[in-house]
């Protein structure tokens, strides 16, 4: 599962040819998390609130990087590294 991006000691990641729909992993400590794309929204898992509002903050502004990494990821090519949230 390539990692698209690391920040305040979330990574986020997608799989390759994942299911639908469009979605991607984000992972602090023991907190873990399924996140869809469009809407964001926790699909799976639990974050902490404070995890929770960085983890929506960067998809909200990386929200066209993540659909182009999820189309990538479904064609099994390589994904692009997204910004961490500054």
């Amino acid at each position: 599962m390539p990692t698209i991006s690391i920040f305040d000691g979330i990574k986020i990641s997608m799989f390759y040819r994942e299911h639908r729909p469009a979605h991607f992993h984000a992972e602090r400590g023991d907190e873990e998390a399924e996140v869809g794309i469009d809407p964001i929204m926790i699909l799976e898992g639990k974050l902490s609130r404070t995890t929770r509002a960085k983890i929506f903050e960067w998809a909200a502004i990386h929200q066209a990087e993540l659909r182009a990494n999820w189309e990538l990821a479904r064609a099994g090519l390589p994904l692009h590294s997204i910004a961490p949230l500054d």
